[in-house]
């Protein structure tokens, strides 16, 4: 088997840039804190964790790739059965819908409602007033569309040109009015705001910037989810941590919670992104939050995001140690061998987001700054077959 991966990837895995970032060991910092903090997610876990159908997903022991890398223990969080949607965005966008329904019902009542009372339909006349608006590359939208339908809330999702068919559906299924424009992700960020400003409707978008920030801090709450089910499934702390970033709200967040959970301990952060849109590392080369251009669509569709969040600057700008763009290359292969059970003991669906962090490891492995033997690694497998399609076709891809 050991010599099954090898010989899959026969030159190596290797990436594209590399930028390592100085940071000092220190507790979780108060611009952290502002945008996560810890009473938000123990908040966010209460309330997800009390939905119907919640379940932890699995965190699967790597033990065949651990072999191949001389590695202590490699963990992968597989995202791809959480609540039937097929990624971690399900944590985020449904709930940060309930809680902007809460917000607005306190704004105009002048009274609280409990987020169970909205998904029991309490207030459904009321929450049938409020649009929901979201642009997405498919997991985010879909997330957004199942939470404004257990809500009870129109919805319009917004998707670029490069959005899958199967992903549209998906969308559609849910209830969602599913909006394609021709432009690129960025492009479709900039119809959605400017469309639900002219109209009324509430924006729900892990995508922070100036005077739009609470509800992408509510979207990252919801993703901090993922991190206390890890550590609560791992046995010791991780001692490294491979984070994938579009916009960075999930490098962001599960970065937050492990920062909050272990203080001047926790592990290792490493970003891994497309070497095509590469604002993380960007954003630290020019030491604020940067937007590049993308020319060029990766196929971690979910990766392809030109503009970094503020939200999650704050965090990562204190806690990231290094970043890392990689290539399409090899993405098709890491999930050819997940699915025929090649790196663990069991076959695993890993969608196109769900490799980058596994192949960052591979690539780093050897190098002097990192020490393998005994790391407990955390890679988080944030997808699945999200579009079955695509998914089969890259695994037919490869020999």
């Amino acid at each position: 088997m050991t010599a099954d991966i090898k010989s899959r990837f026969p030159d190596g895995v290797k990436w594209r840039k590399q930028l390592n970032v100085e940071q000092q060991r220190l507790p979780y910092s108060a611009a952290a804190a502002s945008v996560i903090s810890r009473s938000d997610a123990h908040e966010a876990y209460s309330e997800v964790s009390s939905w119907a159908e919640y379940q932890q997903t699995p965190l699967h022991r790597l033990d065949k790739l651990e072999q191949v890398l001389g590695c202590g223990a490699i963990y992968y969080k597989d995202e791809s059965s959480r609540f039937g949607l097929g990624s971690f965005k399900a944590l985020g966008g449904a709930y940060a819908v309930l809680k902007y329904v809460a917000a607005e019902y306190r704004k105009q009542h002048s009274a609280e409602v409990a987020l169970g009372d909205i998904r029991q339909g309490s207030i459904k006349d009321f929450a049938s007033s409020l649009t929901v608006v979201t642009a997405t590359d498919g997991n985010h939208g879909r997330s957004v569309a199942w939470g404004a339908k257990n809500a009870g809330c129109p919805c319009r999702i917004y998707i670029h040109a490069e959005v899958s068919r199967g992903r549209a559906e998906a969308m559609a299924s849910l209830g969602a009015e599913v909006i394609r424009i021709d432009g690129d992700y960025d492009e479709s960020v900039k119809l959605c705001a400017k469309e639900a400003q002219e109209n009324g409707w509430q924006m729900i978008s892990d995508t922070s910037y100036e005077g739009y920030t609470e509800i992408p801090s509510n979207v990252m709450a919801g993703y901090t989810v993922l991190a206390t089910e890890a550590i609560d499934q791992m046995d010791q702390p991780p001692t490294h941590v491979f984070l994938q970033a579009g916009v960075g709200g999930l490098a962001g967040a599960i970065a937050a919670r492990l920062w909050m959970e272990y203080g001047a301990d926790r592990p290792s952060i490493v970003i891994v992104e497309s070497e095509y849109s590469d604002c993380v590392l960007q954003s630290f080369v020019q030491q604020s939050p940067a937007t590049v251009e993308i020319t060029e669509e990766t196929v971690m569709a979910g990766l392809s995001c030109g503009e970094m969040s503020l939200l999650a600057w704050q965090i990562l700008s204190d806690c990231c140690d290094q970043v890392m763009t990689i290539s399409d290359d090899q993405v098709a292969t890491a999930m050819k061998l997940f699915a025929e059970g090649e790196m663990s003991d069991q076959p695993i669906e890993a969608g196109e987001c769900g490799v980058p962090g596994i192949l960052a490891l591979m690539a780093s492995a050897g190098a002097a700054q990192y020490e393998l033997s005994n790391a407990r690694v955390l890679v988080l497998g944030c997808e699945g077959a999200t579009d079955a399609q695509i998914y089969q076709r890259l695994l037919d891809s490869v020999a």
